[in-house]
């Protein structure tokens, strides 16, 4: 069996340009190319495109992670493939990998098997730069914040209240603490520090939320990097950073056009984690399909609790996007492990194991039905040791939700094997309009949004935080932030707050760690449970399987 990198490397790519011409009516002039095969869309460009309808946008979501996979981004590859070769003019747009993903455990972001966009390769490495700018940025306004410190703080800023973290797009938890400026006074005032991978930065939200470079530079000048001793806040344009952060994010900010194994567009701009940041690719790269296909097959990161709830309660509420349907993608195997199997027994049949494990579904089509308000199908990605009972199974106990189960089988057969589901997405969306709503009213508390999540997405019973992080709550709310929406960083493998509650756990309580303000994003990040900005790469990483061979060819690359 070839490995994905096999697969992708055997791929007949055409030329990047011939391609948006032929399926998207770019013209060439309005590309700027990266290569053959890569190129960015000029804004300009897109701008001219705004009197045009939009297309229909389905929204693809997952059940709670497992080691044994799930496949949402192979999803979004094989459906939107598959409404191409049903004869609908469809592109996905999708988020950036990760460099910490790539090089630690999860992996990389360019789908599997025979759904996958390429060159897979590129854009699971360095791609077009886009997160080295974000990280450049990033850490250009914590040199500036420095240095106005070294040279006489005229601002007056509180060293022991700065907020600012610097960033890093890899997976190294030797820089969650660090103390800086050591070495006497030429170096500085020395701190305590830390880093975020570049996922996680407030620039990364900006940079997926913005929807124009005079909007990019006004949330840059509004972000909050730190306090005086007064506990006024001190601001990016304070320091005059916003126009150099600008200037470093202009290119990136152009949306990326790549293409599928079959040749059909694919957007890839922008890349938050869902459990630790908002999760979504950019609002300029879904606008941009928008205008560009008549369907849109986009992702949300991890489950519906994580990345579907801030796709809908950040994502759209900011932009005035709204999906017209929703795919939940689950695998039997994953929902066994959610029902108690042991992982090296997934691939036995175990029915007890499979009907428990379903808990953990309904309550995500639970949420995307009844709290988001969106028609579902659930999506089974199928593998080959999956049995004919335990499909039944699963469809029976599924049945009353109004959610039609779809068994596809892209990853093998690409888009032959997701047309089934392509047909019974584009009939949903025809026969069942969306209903669609938020989890909570701009005008509720900080505290009743994060109540609200926890209570009507996670199952849980209750909030809980202690009083230096209550008061930091209530001290937003008092200062003019409380109309904004809450970003949840948690867990992506439970519902609960401890990773190793499976299945669909309910009366837990939802302890807020930690709270930070994100004035330019314009959210408020609400840290829960143990979960990490800055995560750490496992005994054995992906890197040491990484490799190139004497004649240039990348190996080990998943």
């Amino acid at each position: 069996m070839l490995s994905d990198i096999e697969i992708a490397q055997q791929a007949r790519l055409k030329r990047i340009s011939a391609l948006a011409l032929e399926r998207l009516g770019i013209p060439e002039e309005n590309l700027e190319p990266y290569g053959h095969y890569k190129a960015k869309i000029s804004l300009e460009y897109l701008d001219s495109l705004k009197g045009r309808p939009d297309a229909k946008l389905i929204l693809i979501t997952a059940i709670s992670p497992t080691p044994a996979g799930e496949g949402k981004t192979t999803t979004t590859v094989g459906l939107g493939d598959a409404l191409n070769r049903i004869g609908k003019k469809a592109l996905i747009a999708l988020r950036e990998p990760s460099l910490g993903p790539v090089f630690g455990m999860k992996g990389g972001a360019a789908g599997g098997g025979y759904a996958q966009v390429v060159p897979m390769e590129d854009i699971n490495l360095h791609f077009t730069g886009d997160f080295n700018a974000i990280q450049l940025a990033n850490n250009l306004l914590a040199a500036l914040l420095d240095n106005h410190i070294h040279h006489g703080n005229e601002l007056g800023v509180d060293v022991r209240r700065i907020t600012w973290k610097r960033v890093l797009d890899m997976n190294d938890r030797a820089l969650r603490e660090i103390v800086v400026a050591l070495g006497g006074p030429a170096n500085g005032y020395p701190r305590r520090d830390a880093f975020d991978i570049v996922a996680a930065s407030e620039v990364m939200a900006i940079f997926c939320l913005s929807q124009s470079l005079a909007d990019l530079k006004e949330r840059l000048g509004n972000i909050v990097v730190g306090y005086t001793r007064d506990q006024k806040p001190v601001r990016a344009r304070d320091l005059g950073a916003q126009g150099a952060m600008t200037v470093l994010l202009r290119d990136a900010l152009k949306p990326n056009l790549v293409q599928t194994l079959e040749n059909n567009p694919a957007i890839i701009h922008g890349g938050p984690f869902a459990n630790i940041a908002h999760g979504c690719n950019s609002v300029i790269a879904t606008k941009a399909g928008l205008k560009l296909a008549d369907y849109v097959v986009t992702e949300a990161g991890f489950g519906a609790d994580l990345g579907a709830e801030k796709f809908v309660d950040i994502k759209c509420r900011k932009s005035g996007l709204r999906p017209d349907a929703c795919v939940v993608v689950a695998t039997v195997r994953a929902l066994k492990y959610h029902g108690g199997a042991e992982l090296k027994e997934l691939d036995k049949e175990n029915l007890a194991a499979l009907e428990k494990g379903i808990a953990n579904l309904e309550r995500h089509v639970n949420n995307v039905r009844n709290h988001y308000g969106l028609p579902c199908v659930v999506s089974i990605n199928h593998f080959s040791h999956d049995t004919p009972a335990e499909i039944e199974l699963l469809k029976r106990k599924m049945a009353h939700h109004e959610a039609p189960i779809v068994v596809a089988k892209h990853w093998a057969q690409g888009a032959a094997g997701a047309e089934a589901l392509a047909r019974t997405v584009v009939d949903l969306i025809e026969r069942a309009p969306a209903d669609f709503r938020f989890v909570y009213e701009d005008s509720a508390t900080l505290w009743e949004k994060a109540r609200s999540i926890a209570t009507r997405i996670y199952g849980a019973a209750d909030i809980s935080a202690d009083t230096r992080v209550k008061a930091q709550i209530q001290k937003l709310q008092e200062d003019g932030y409380g109309h904004y929406p809450v970003c949840m960083a948690k867990t992506q493998y439970s519902f609960s707050t401890d990773a190793s509650v499976r299945g669909a756990p309910s009366g837990h309580i939802i302890n807020i760690r930690e709270v930070r303000l994100a004035a330019g994003a314009e959210f408020v990040v609400m840290v829960c449970g143990d979960i990490m900005t800055m995560p750490g790469l496992p005994k054995v990483p992906s890197a040491t399987k990484i490799d190139l061979t004497p004649d240039g060819k990348v190996v080990g690359l998943f």
